[in-house]
């Protein structure tokens, strides 16, 4: 894997990153999110990662905090010169709303992909996409 691969998290799924870091031997990136007292927060690498792999570990569950603060860190890794940004996404939120089931609702689904990639992703790899019941 090299130097060009490094692996960060939001805060959502830090405990996994970690394990998946550890099993490519690697220590897990520097990303430093600062919540304002309002509320508000913002993210940062506290690392270079121009020219890198970076893999992101992040859930898009409930709160949409989560979803918003993946497509932050994706931003700021597209900023900074990442070469390749992958988005891993352990639970995919909004997978249920995969296609129309009635008139004039969104596909939510299709609009979180469509958000990741303006914001930079290059690839998504997640888990259980759905289960229907």
């Amino acid at each position: 894997m090299g130097k060009s691969l490094k692996i960060f998290s939001g805060r959502e799924s830090r405990y996994l990153a970690e394990k998946i870091a550890l099993d490519y031997g690697q220590k897990l990136g520097e990303v430093q999110v600062t919540v304002f007292s309002d509320g508000e927060f913002t993210t940062s690498f506290e690392e270079n990662v121009r020219g890198n792999e970076l893999f992101i570990v992040q859930s898009t569950f409930a709160p949409a905090e989560n979803l918003l603060e993946l497509l932050m860190l994706v931003d700021a890794a597209r900023r900074a010169s990442a070469r390749h940004i992958i988005a891993v996404i352990p639970y995919f939120g909004f997978a249920r709303q995969d296609r129309k089931d009635k008139a004039r609702v969104p596909i939510t689904a299709k609009l979180i992909a469509n958000l990741l990639t303006a914001a930079g992703v290059h690839r998504i790899i997640t888990l259980a996409l759905s289960l229907r019941s």
